[in-house]
């Protein structure tokens, strides 16, 4: 998860940046200010990744505020004003989002903020296979052959592309969901999918074919709709 503040002092735009960041699902709110001060004491006080930060603002404007940091986060900036983007670009912001701007431009930063942090620190290589035990013997587990984790009280089942019966194995579902890559989800007490098996979503469930139906649960359908939107075409 990326960490950011974002800081306004108008509260409409404020408003408008934070509902954003809540639909993109590796940004994380650490903060919302509606001045450069109260970020400052913030960013003093926590860990943060970004900031999405307006430039026209009383007492300390966001391009001053930026240029004061010892060690600033990566910054988008966010004005109403385009005379700022030379200047911007010249401190090393990540992007410049013009006023009023939509989803899609915010998705267009969020994105570059995210390759940029891939670029400065050095990424683990991503797990390619589990062992889990079942029936007295420990096997190999493909990441990508997972379609979905079924949750049976202290029991999980891994569905696989590769065999028609699942893997049966005593494990907490919690454990097995960290270990698993950014396209597994959780959508339901009892289910976690890979997303990239999915075909449809059908009101409150995912279909992955003819015979396969997975409910989404009331606690995880904000989180999954926000899944959804970030790669939704059309209106």
């Amino acid at each position: 998860m990326i960490r950011v503040i974002a800081i306004d002092d108008e509260p409409l735009a404020l408003q408008q940046i934070v509902s954003y960041i809540k639909k993109v699902p590796f940004l994380e709110l650490a903060a919302q200010c509606q001045s450069a001060v109260e970020a400052r004491n913030i960013l003093n006080a926590e860990p943060v990744d970004a900031i999405f930060c307006d430039i026209n603002m009383p007492d300390l404007n966001g391009m001053d505020f930026v240029k004061s940091l010892q060690v600033p986060p990566l910054i988008v900036f966010t004005t109403a004003y385009s005379e700022y983007a030379v200047e911007g670009f010249r401190v090393d912001a990540v992007d410049y989002l013009l006023k009023p701007f939509g989803l899609q431009d915010f998705l267009r930063a969020a994105n570059r903020l995210r390759e940029r942090l891939k670029t400065e620190v050095p990424q683990p290589e991503p797990e390619q296979t589990l062992f889990v035990k079942t029936d007295y013997r420990v096997v190999k587990v493909a990441i990508d052959d997972i379609r979905y984790i079924e949750g049976m009280s202290e029991y999980l089942k891994l569905h696989l592309d590769s065999q028609p019966k699942p893997i049966v194995t005593l494990l907490a579902m919690k454990a097995l969901e960290e270990r698993l890559p950014s396209n597994f989800m959780r959508i339901h007490r009892s289910y976690i999918v890979n997303l990239d098996k999915i075909q449809e979503v059908n009101k409150n469930r995912v279909i992955l074919d003819a015979e396969t139906f997975l409910p989404i649960g009331d606690s995880y359908k904000e989180q999954f709709n926000r899944y959804i939107e970030t790669r939704f075409l059309g209106k």
